[in-house]
């Protein structure tokens, strides 16, 4: 198959796929599409909201419609890194047995990953980034597609430690999730509340993500896209010549390199869900705020004048 069939493919199943999740989630397609952005770029996104918001259900339903398998972990204050990993065991024969624990699977829900201490969080570190995890000197490869969503409660509360910023820079996406509107939510409590049972179809296999992840990794990108996106981000540093007054007055510090490979990869697969051989411009700017908005690190000046991380990366755009 010639690539470009490949894309029009990849547009038709990421066509099903929306309808397919549609059958479970009311809504939520801002959120639905960086999720699969996320995906089929290879990398990681954090969901922040409040609970109730239907993350999980959500993720699970992806992963059915995507023929993945999935394992969900429940971050609490007193998770070990073991718990997360696996660990050896003696066995009958009174040799070392390694038991895998739940990271390894294709699609691993990290839930309230900022409600465990920043020891536990970093058990995902190599996961994320090497796609393998090394236990008791030994290496294991995790299988692939491999896809990492970590959800956190935006809500202040006691027992949480905030996600370090070499673990945020980790998450290609940043995704905000909000209520849903008056109309979305009537049809929530409708479904919710009968007793129709909704089968998801598996319209992938493992194989075929990962086909698609190379597919979108050739495609290529004029360089005054590459310069653009790489501007995008020089303009978040506050020491940066190219930086204006407003980010200098309002941020402590900006993204770093990786920003500028996900913004990339992002806008490439943006371009390849809307049909187009090469991604433009629009395309970074449609995926800037979810890659930049957790890699921007307000002052309190910005925080005392209510300035969001949304609004200084639209203005340096």
């Amino acid at each position: 198959m010639s690539d470009v069939t490949a894309i029009h493919n990849l547009v038709q199943k990421r066509n099903e796929l929306k309808k397919e999740i549609a059958k479970i989630i009311v809504g939520q397609d801002a959120v639905v599409d960086q999720i699969l952005l996320c995906i089929f770029s290879g990398g990681h996104a954090l969901l922040i909201g409040v609970p109730g918001l239907a993350k999980t259900l959500m993720i699970n339903t992806l992963s059915q419609a995507l023929g993945l398998d999935f394992k969900r972990i429940q971050f609490t204050p007193d998770l070990m890194p073991s718990d997360i990993l696996g660990s050896e065991i003696l066995d009958e024969n009174r040799n070392f047995k390694f038991i895998k624990g739940p990271i390894f699977s294709n699609i691993i829900l990290a839930d309230e990953i900022n409600r465990t201490p920043p020891k536990t969080q970093a058990a995902l570190l190599e996961a994320m980034q090497e796609r393998s995890v090394t236990i008791a000197g030994q290496h294991h490869k995790l299988d692939l597609p491999y896809f990492v969503l970590a959800t956190q409660n935006p809500i202040e509360q006691e027992g949480t430690y905030p996600l370090p910023e070499a673990q945020l820079d980790r998450f290609m996406f940043a995704i905000k999730l909000e209520y849903p509107t008056f109309e979305e939510e009537v049809q929530v409590v409708k479904r919710t509340t009968s007793d129709v049972k909704t089968e998801i179809n598996p319209l992938f296999n493992a194989q075929e993500i990962i086909d698609f992840q190379h597919l979108i990794r050739r495609i290529p990108v004029a360089d005054n896209v590459i310069e653009y996106a790489v501007t995008l981000v020089s303009k978040t540093r506050p020491d940066n010549s190219l930086t204006n007054d407003f980010v200098k007055n309002y941020l402590d510090w900006g993204a770093g390199p990786r920003a500028s490979q996900n913004l990339i990869l992002a806008a490439k697969a943006h371009a390849a869900f809307n049909g187009k051989f090469s991604p433009d411009i629009e395309d970074v700017q449609a995926v800037a705020t979810g890659i930049l908005r957790h890699r921007i690190i307000k002052n309190y000046k910005a925080d005392a004048e209510g300035i969001t991380e949304e609004t200084i990366i639209k203005k340096l755009m």
